[in-house]
């Protein structure tokens, strides 16, 4: 068993207002520079629709992730979808399979100069858009949230790659005006367990940190072939025009090394991000992502260990994982989501980079019921809960659509996650509205598979307004898990300066 520690994120989806504060938040502290323009390392987008850059799970068309090659005889293997050793070489100076500008946006600014030089007229002076890479005049036709709030768009949401497997009927209940239904995805770099980018890299300037999981760039080796972002299939890493260096996430790690959340997830409005430590066992990753599509949601999370069983935290003790980052991970938010009551996923596990963001898919917006060839919406009425609990087939945003993003398309799994929510939901408007948990609410909570004192568990992490709970940090370094009682400069053997602790990895 080889332990190791990795910092996770996850996305309460349900709670998600699209409000786009966190890449703002981001674009003003990591990418407001020359060549970074069009770089958003966290990005919301609309679903249904393309997402940013334009159809990047199309990994029919961009080759990213890896694909899974079945063992005659042999076992099962993955291989880069991008290329082979030798078909690297090949794409060394050219690489079709890159995705273009267009697929972004091309930055562009605006020549204000022209409100103060225009001469009289009686019109209005404009500034036009120019190109922030040429400097010439740009008509604008794309953006980064280009499509926001765009659901039901012919141009956006029919040719979303997760319609795959949608019936006919569902694909036109989607398209319909007065069914319109979306939910916002935010998205940030999901520092892979087996990252593609980290594998493709020629030049090996893409490494992943030893002591949280952090994929980062090392600059000064980058040659700009530009494999990691063609071969990243979440298409997370950027080229910088300018620079000639690739760029990407970093999980804001010098905040998280001084005790402070990452950016995105301190400016979050609407509360859905949660920050924690996970264990996993490393020797698990080739075996776990060289299995079939319907084996790939339960074999990632057995990669994924119980910080407190007793055989765990002494592997990881022995692998120099110190005392702070196992308290940290035993009180790890992402661990009970994930692990304890399983009802958050990666997204897109069939790329097999064994993805370390997570999700818990959306229940919301509030779902129709009909009554009588109508759609009734009597939020006081305690017969259509149940009615709705037991129909999540029905749900206006389909269980299908939801098995592709997060579950490789299975839909029990899904329907499993949402049952379990709604009951949780169904359990506490009984408790704090109704004042009364009658036996139909008990049922259902057992038939999703939780209990009174889950659902409250539950109920309590989600609506938390608190930070210390939501964001679990560990302390990266020594001298922010114990007091330092002595001279810092006196020797390490001493008495009372800490290092009669367990020492740190690398140590």
């Amino acid at each position: 068993m080889n332990v190791r520690v990795h910092m996770s994120m996850l996305f309460h989806l349900d709670k998600c207002i699209g409000c786009h504060t966190c890449s703002i938040a981001c674009k003003n502290l990591w990418t407001d520079r020359k060549g970074a323009e069009y770089m958003w390392w966290n990005n919301v987008e609309t679903r249904p629709g393309t997402g940013y850059p334009t159809q990047w799970e199309n990994q029919e068309h961009f080759k990213g992730g890896w694909k899974f090659e079945k063992g005659y005889g042999e076992p099962d293997a993955i291989s880069l979808r991008l290329h082979s050793r030798a078909g690297a070489l090949a794409k060394l100076y050219y690489n079709p399979d890159l995705p273009s500008l267009e697929d972004y946006y091309e930055p562009f600014t605006f020549r204000y100069a022209d409100l103060f030089n225009a001469p009289e007229n009686t019109q209005q002076p404009t500034a036009i858009p120019i190109s922030m890479v040429t400097g010439k005049p740009l008509h604008i036709e794309s953006g980064p949230n280009w499509d926001d709030d765009l659901g039901g768009s012919n141009l956006y949401a029919r040719n979303d790659p997760n319609h795959a497997g949608l019936s006919d009927e569902v694909k036109a209940a989607l398209e319909e005006v007065d069914r319109v239904v979306f939910n916002y995805m935010p998205r940030i770099c999901n520092h892979c367990l087996n990252p593609a980018c980290v594998a493709a890299c020629p030049s090996g300037a893409i490494y992943k940190r030893a002591e949280d999981g952090v994929v980062l760039v090392n600059e000064n080796n980058c040659r700009a072939w530009r494999m990691c972002v063609a071969a990243c299939p979440y298409k997370k890493v950027y080229y910088n025009w300018n620079t000639g260096k690739s760029e990407k996430c970093i999980l804001c790690f010098p905040r998280l090394e001084t005790g402070q959340s990452p950016a995105c997830a301190h400016s979050c409005v609407g509360r859905i991000r949660y920050m924690g430590v996970l264990l996993y066992d490393a020797d698990r990753i080739p075996s776990a992502a060289a299995v079939p599509d319907e084996k790939l949601v339960a074999a990632f999370m057995d990669t994924l260990l119980d910080p407190s069983d007793p055989a765990v935290v002494a592997a990881a003790r022995a692998n120099g994982i110190d005392a702070g980052w196992i308290k940290a991970a035993q009180d790890s938010p992402i661990y009970k989501f994930a692990k304890v009551w399983k009802i958050a996923l990666p997204l897109h596990l069939e790329y097999r980079t064994m993805a370390m963001m997570f999700y818990i898919p959306p229940l919301s917006p509030v779902m129709s019921a009909m009554k009588d060839g109508r759609v009734r919406l009597e939020l006081d009425d305690p017969d259509q809960d149940f009615e709705l609990f037991n129909h999540l087939h029905k749900a206006r945003l389909p269980l299908k659509y939801l098995a592709n993003l997060f579950s490789v398309g299975n839909e029990d799994t899904i329907r499993r996650i949402l049952r379990k929510i709604y009951a949780v939901r169904i359990y506490m408007r009984r408790k704090t509205v109704d004042k009364n948990i009658d036996a139909a609410t008990l049922q259902a909570l057992a038939e999703a598979g939780t209990s009174p004192e889950e659902a409250e568990a539950i109920y309590r992490l989600t609506t938390l307004p608190t930070v210390p709970e939501r964001f679990v940090l560990p302390p990266y370094h020594r001298e922010m898990a114990i007091e330092t009682l002595r001279d810092p400069l006196s020797h390490k053997g001493e008495a009372g300066f800490g290092y009669n602790q367990p020492p740190r990895r690398g140590e």
